[in-house]
């Protein structure tokens, strides 16, 4: 009945005609089917010993022959197809080599043509040579040395028009001129400065003059020590002690350097006391101070210890890192001790004239003591101490060359004019050095 409904797939029995093998769609029907096969009735005998039943263990042989049988046929095909991929890639790299051999015998042949061999010129050199003097003509004109129009010598003409143009700003005396402020100040500076060197010096000569007329009515060693002390003196009977003179002197230098002088001789400081002439605070015209100098102003010899003893004492009273004696002339300098050399870090000794102690000497012993203050304040700065102490020690020689050239006038008026040109030129450089401490010291960057 069944096989009279479903399509079935007839399959020839066997030799004896007793078994048969019939597929009805996707099943299998065996009847009376005999296999000779030792290891499948092991292998169904053993399961059924196990407790599996037999059918169950036939039908899953059936099911797991029937996948590898169609497994080898799957592997059959694809060692085929694999052997037609292969065939084909064996062909088509043959077939691309041999065209890449052919563009490159034809690229060969196509520069060998435009480049040139050993035995004959290409069309390129060929054309290159028929042109070699236009192309050198045009090379000449733009880069040749000895044409007016090279690209060198327009350039060269450009750079001097503009350093010349550079230079007329320079000196132009309008607006276009970048430095006329700087320039217009510093002549004023060097006006003043320039008009009160002369008025001291014109007042210096007045003063030997009288001298010298006084020694040469006079007779006498006796008398003539006697004048002497009596012209030094002169300046304290115009009413102005020596205190007070150096302390204007250095009041209108702060002025000229935006820092604050206070003459603080007959002040009581907060520590008690009344030490410490004139106090000088550096930067306070325009903000806080960064830094204290005290002068001590002596119209008397005192030693070494005892000027030592008054500057600390100054510095204590007036919370100054920097103390500086002044005395009045060279004769009252301490035993053992020379003027404008800085001792323990933190003193300085200057001589200067008693009756008019606004000098050279004085400005640079202010100076270098700011200079020295600045460099302790800022101890992260990268300073070059041998320059400074270089530019230092030039400024104290030229400045001890300008004193002597000081005392040689009083001796030699007739070559007094000679001796004041060297003199001014001995104190721009002392100016000069003092400006490059300056410098060293405010260019200094932190490390």
């Amino acid at each position: 009945m069944e096989a009279s409904e479903k399509p079935q797939l007839p399959l020839e029995p066997d030799a004896a005609g007793d078994a048969s093998v019939r597929l009805v769609e996707d099943r299998i029907v065996i009847e009376r089917l005999e296999i000779a096969d030792s290891g499948t009735a092991r292998v169904v005998r053993e399961r059924a010993e196990a407790g599996e039943e037999p059918g169950a263990t036939v039908g899953r042989a059936i099911e797991i022959g029937a996948r590898v049988l169609d497994r080898e046929d799957s592997a059959v095909e694809v060692d085929y197809v694999r052997r037609e991929f292969e065939q084909l890639t064996n062909a088509h790299r043959e077939s691309m080599e041999r065209k890449n051999e052919e563009a490159v015998q034809r690229i060969e042949e196509n520069l060998q043509r435009a480049l040139g061999s050993e035995e004959a010129p290409g069309a390129l050199g060929s054309a290159l040579d028929a042109h070699s003097g236009e192309l050198a003509e045009q090379i000449a004109a733009v880069f040749g040395e000895d044409r007016e129009g090279a690209v060198h010598a327009q350039i060269k003409r450009m750079l001097e028009e503009r350093d010349e143009e550079f230079m007329r700003r320079l000196a132009a005396e309008d607006d276009r001129n970048p430095l006329a402020p700087m320039l217009a100040t510093l002549r004023n500076w060097a006006r003043e400065r320039k008009d009160d060197q002369d008025a001291r010096d014109q007042k210096l000569e007045e003063k030997l003059d009288r001298l010298l007329s006084q020694a040469a009515e006079l007779t006498g060693l006796e008398q003539g020590r006697e004048a002497l002390e009596a012209a030094e003196h002169a300046g304290t009977r115009k009413g102005r002690s020596f205190e007070e003179r150096v302390d204007g002197a250095l009041e209108r230098i702060a002025a000229t350097r935006g820092d604050s002088s206070s003459h603080t001789g007959a002040e009581g400081a907060e520590g008690g006391g009344k030490k410490g002439d004139t106090l000088v605070e550096l930067g306070a015209a325009s903000g806080p101070a960064s830094g204290r100098i005290v002068f001590e102003a002596k119209d008397n010899k005192l030693s070494k210890n005892d000027a030592w003893r008054e500057l600390n004492e100054a510095m204590a009273a007036r919370a100054a890192s920097f103390g500086v004696l002044v005395v009045a002339g060279e004769e009252r300098v301490p035993s053992g001790r020379e003027t404008l050399t800085e001792y323990e870090g933190n003193k300085l000794i200057v001589a200067v004239d008693r009756d008019e102690p606004e000098g050279l000497a004085l400005e640079v012993a202010y100076r270098l003591a700011a200079a020295r203050v600045a460099m302790v304040r800022d101890r992260d700065l990268t300073v070059d101490p041998v320059a400074v102490r270089d530019a230092a020690e030039e400024a104290v020689f030229c400045l001890k060359q300008a004193q002597a050239i000081r005392s040689t006038l009083t001796g030699i008026k007739t070559s007094s004019d000679k001796a004041r040109a060297t003199l001014d030129e001995m104190v721009e450089g002392v100016r000069a050095r003092l400006e490059r401490v300056e410098s060293l010291v405010e260019s200094a960057e932190p490390e």
